[in-house]
């Protein structure tokens, strides 16, 4: 069976953090900033972890 490969999309938009987990960036950044608040783009900016329920499908992506 030939090896399986990692999703080009996926290694670009994930990252492995010490511990095994996927770190991932936030969502809603890019446009239509006019009428989100300071705040709410403020928290966006951070890194966040992907949830449990999605992180082995995660990791078939970035299998390789």
């Amino acid at each position: 069976m030939p090896k399986m490969k990692t999703n080009s999309g996926a290694k670009k938009r994930f990252k492995r953090t010490g511990t095994g987990r996927i770190k991932r960036m936030k969502a809603f950044t890019s446009h239509i900033l006019t009428k989100k608040s300071p705040k709410r783009k403020r928290d966006l900016r951070d890194s966040t972890l992907v949830s449990k329920v999605d992180q082995k499908r995660m990791e078939r992506l970035l299998a390789s």
